[in-house]
């Protein structure tokens, strides 16, 4: 790892406040089982919105779709899977090529209602890729953990250059999307920084929080998603844990330990009966996918 060079425009440094554990009371458990450590390993999930949980398996070059009971629907095959998001128009965007031997990387796209979902290529020629996030008009952003810029591509596939050459961040790993701001962690860094970037506005991202008082203790930071209230809860892969953090302030909490490599997290929506207000879904490199219940 290298420490965190941002573009000094618009950028700030945050003084974050950290508390060891949140004040919630959180249970752990496993929704699907995994395998072998590393060669089951599970990269992404999302919800549809409409009974199905998708998964990105990379191991298996496949996404998965679960049933509120565990069940496995279906697959939809996709070489080396990544980042998975709902699009506006209700279908499931995955990342491709998510590997370092990958000659091609982009983004295709499948209708989660098909009988048999089929992939459709819809961004190619962008290796190196990891994070997907969409916003409310269709851009599709996309992290590099190896390269400095967030890449933004316009809904009709076209690169937005002036965007990502403003959004500066080098080694960014997990993204998301809250109204008009895009968050992003930064897996590159020893003091595992948590971004904020203004989707009209770019150049002036600030580090919101660095998880990592002790750059000795390196989180190791994977995706992230957004609460309800705009807390934003990021898997740290290297220390097995789910953080939450308060933008607003910079203060964060750890919310869950014990994982297995984490490497995204998600609220489920439209998901049987698993409440959005309280329950989180975990994809690990174990293969396993976990619930935690808070509070």
């Amino acid at each position: 790892m290298s420490t965190l060079l941002v573009g000094t425009q618009g950028t700030s440094t945050a003084a974050a406040s950290f508390s060891e554990r949140c004040p919630e009371r959180t249970g752990v458990t496993v929704f699907h089982p995994g395998g072998v450590l590393l060669t089951d390993w599970r990269e992404n999930l999302e919800f549809d919105g409409h009974g199905t949980l998708w998964v990105s398996h990379l191991a298996k070059n496949r996404v998965e779709g679960y049933a509120p009971d565990g069940t496995l629907r279906t697959t939809v095959p996709v070489s080396g899977p990544g980042g998975i998001r709902r699009g506006p128009d209700g279908r499931m965007y995955v990342n491709y090529g998510v590997s370092p031997l990958a000659r091609d990387g982009g983004i295709v796209r499948f209708d989660p209602a098909a009988d048999r979902p089929g992939p459709e290529k819809v961004v190619s020629g962008t290796p190196g890729i990891n994070g997907l996030a969409i916003d409310g008009a269709g851009n599709f952003y996309l992290t590099r953990e190896l390269a400095t810029g967030i890449l933004k591509i316009r809904p009709d596939g076209t690169r937005d250059e002036e965007w990502t050459r403003k959004a500066a961040v080098f080694g960014t790993n997990g993204l998301a999307v809250a109204g008009d701001q895009l968050y992003a962690s930064v897996l590159v860094d020893l003091t595992s920084s948590l971004v904020r970037v203004p989707l009209d506005d770019p150049a002036h991202h600030t580090t919101v929080a660095r998880l990592s008082p002790n750059p000795l203790k390196a989180k190791g930071l994977d995706d992230l998603t957004v609460l309800d209230n705009g807390d934003v809860v990021v898997a740290a892969f290297g220390r097995g844990e789910l953080l939450r953090v308060t933008p607003s302030t910079g203060r964060f909490c750890v919310l869950a330990t014990g994982l297995h490599m984490p490497t995204s997290v998600r609220v489920p929506r439209g998901f049987g009966d698993y409440d959005p207000r309280h329950d989180l879904f975990v994809t690990e490199a174990s293969g396993r996918i976990v619930r935690v219940r808070v509070g």
